[in-house]
C-alpha cells in the first residue's frame, strides 16, 4: 500500500492525464465547475490491497484495521495545509447500511484519525450531518447521475455547532466526488466555514490511469 503519486487535481485529487498542468493543475471538471470544498485528498488509489483492506474493514467487519486507516489519513493531511482547529465530520450512512454492517466506516477511520492528534483543537462530531433519506448505489452511475443521486440526501441538526467551523469530511473512498460535495454543499449551508475532504482511498478514472501510464513517445 503506496501514497498516491503523480500530478494531481489540486481541488478533487483526480490524477491528470496531461504532463503540462503544473501552472494550473485542475480536472476538466474543476476547471468548468469548481466543488464546494477547498481541497480533496486521498492516501492511495482504490485498488489492490489497500482496496482489499477497506473491504476487509467495511464488509467483514474487521474493525482493528481502523487504526491503520486513520493513520493512512494522518499521513496525507501532514502535507496539507489547513488551520490548527478543526471539526472532523465523518460521511454518514444510510440507515439501512448501518443496521447491515453495525457500524459507520466513516465514522470508525474519523475517531481513529482524532485519536492521533496530540492537539486538542480537533474536535470529532458524528451527529450533526446527518442523511434524510436513503439513495439508491451509485455503482454504474456516470458522474451527473452520482450528483442527482445524492441531492437533497444530506441535511443538517443543531447548525449552530459547525457555524464559523472548518470542517474536515472524512470517508473511506472518494470516487467521482458527488457525495462530499453534497455534504459539503449542506455544511456550508449551514453555516460552515470552509470543508475540506480527507478519504483513504480516491477512486482513480481508467482512462486517465491508462493514459498517464503510456511512455512519453507514445
Amino acid at each position: 500500500m503506496v501514497p498516491l503519486s503523480g500530478i494531481l487535481c489540486a481541488l478533487c485529487g483526480e490524477k491528470l492525464i496531461s504532463r503540462h498542468v503544473e501552472a494550473d493543475p485542475r480536472c476538466g471538471l474543476c476547471r468548468r465547475a469548481a466543488p464546494p470544498f477547498e481541497k480533496a485528498v486521498a492516501y492511495g488509489t482504490y485498488e489492490g490491497p489497500l482496496r482489499d483492506l477497506i473491504h476487509l474493514f467495511k464488509y467483514q467487519q474487521v474493525k482493528p484495521a481502523a487504526p491503520l486507516l486513520g493513520e493512512f489519513l494522518q499521513q496525507v493531511l501532514a502535507g496539507t495545509p489547513l488551520p490548527a482547529e478543526l471539526m472532523v465530520v465523518p460521511v454518514p450512512l444510510a440507515r439501512s447500511k448501518r443496521r447491515d454492517r453495525g457500524f459507520n466506516q466513516a465514522e470508525a477511520i474519523a475517531s481513529a484519525l482524532v485519536r492521533r492528534q496530540r492537539s486538542g483543537c480537533i474536535e470529532l462530531n458524528a451527529g450533526t450531518l446527518v442523511r434524510t433519506r436513503e439513495t439508491a448505489s451509485q455503482t454504474g452511475l456516470t458522474s451527473h447521475q452520482r450528483r442527482l443521486n445524492v441531492r437533497g440526501a444530506f441535511g443538517v441538526i443543531q447548525p449552530e455547532r459547525i457555524t464559523r467551523k472548518v470542517i474536515l469530511l472524512v470517508d473511506d473512498v472518494m470516487t467521482s466526488g458527488a457525495t462530499a460535495g453534497e455534504c459539503a454543499r449542506v455544511l456550508l449551508r449551514a453555516g460552515a466555514r470552509q470543508v475540506f475532504v480527507a478519504t483513504v482511498a480516491r477512486a482513480i478514472k481508467e482512462a486517465a490511469a491508462s493514459v498517464w501510464a503510456k511512455p512519453a513517445h507514445a
